[in-house]
């Protein structure tokens, strides 16, 4: 199959890209700057120059694809405005690949996050979320979803808070970023509040089996650790970096700091049980041992 990917020199992207070409894929490879084009050729794809918000190229991607595997993102978390317009960007890009394949029984892959469900671990039968600061994406893939109904093979890969990979990665990454600036390992109230996570290496397996095998407007969870205390991957974050590890107002987390101050648990039972789906990876603990000093 050849397979368009958008976000493929990224974490999650680069091990995609490398899960499919190892399976026998081609792939087509959105590259938004020369280095990215040449880091897309060095892992064996062909590069599209483009951005998100170049909505023809995206366009013209897709039409000369067999499927499409979405996961560009700005992850500009700097300000509401900066993740609103980043949001804003991604509905239109999810938009735009989403018409081009309408009619043609094709596969669409797009990634959003695990939902949060009060009081217990959410599963791929809850609904994505669709108010607050990243409401706009569930909104997005929840439309790309409804294309079941307009001849697209639709389907949705919804990852945890953190994929990460050598100890980088998701929002344990920005968790480490903030304690390298601070000089404090952080988390938002008492801590005990918990992250799902997944390594990236097993995200990149799943989305190869959603585009391979998922029904049309199907949603699946990409955990492989359900849930891990913030306090306790703050831990690991000040002992790697030699930091006190202490509560912070959830101011410090900016526009992320209501998500980042909730419990979040997620459950993949479902997506184990009817894709075969098994993670083989590091846990995140585990993982964050690779943080150097």
């Amino acid at each position: 199959m050849r397979v368009f990917v958008t976000g493929g020199t990224g974490l999650i992207g680069s091990a995609v890209v490398a899960e499919l070409l190892g399976s026998g894929h081609t792939v087509l490879a959105l590259a938004r700057s020369d280095a990215s084009a040449l880091a897309a050729e060095a892992a064996g794809a062909e590069p599209l120059r483009g951005a998100l918000a170049d909505l023809d190229v995206l366009r013209a991607g897709a039409a000369q694809a067999d499927g499409v595997i979405h996961l560009a993102f700005a992850n500009d978390f700097s300000s509401p405005e900066a993740l609103a317009k980043a949001v804003a960007e991604e509905s239109a890009a999810i938009a735009a690949l989403g018409e081009e394949l309408v009619g043609s029984d094709r596969p669409f892959v797009t990634a959003s996050g695990t939902p949060h469900v009060p009081g217990r671990a959410s599963t791929e039968a809850d609904p994505l979320m669709t108010e607050g600061p990243v409401g706009g994406r569930g909104r997005a893939v929840t439309a790309a979803l409804g294309l079941a109904s307009r001849g697209v093979r639709s389907a949705a890969v919804r990852l945890p808070r953190t994929v990460h990979n050598e100890g980088a990665g998701g929002f344990a990454g920005l968790l480490t970023n903030i304690a390298r600036s601070t000089g404090i390992s952080g988390y938002a109230g008492d801590g005990t509040q918990r992250w799902p996570a997944v390594h990236a290496l097993d995200t990149a397996a799943l989305f190869r089996l959603a585009l391979e095998r998922a029904p049309a407007g199907s949603a699946w969870h990409a955990v492989a650790d359900e849930g891990d205390r913030v306090r306790d991957i703050a831990a690991v974050i000040g002992r790697r970096l030699d930091l006190p590890v202490e509560s912070v107002s959830s101011e410090t987390y900016g526009p992320l700091g209501p998500i980042f101050a909730t419990d979040q648990p997620s459950s993949s039972t479902h997506t184990r049980q009817e894709l075969g789906w098994e993670p083989k990876h590091p846990s995140l603990l585990e993982d964050l041992e690779n943080i150097q000093p």
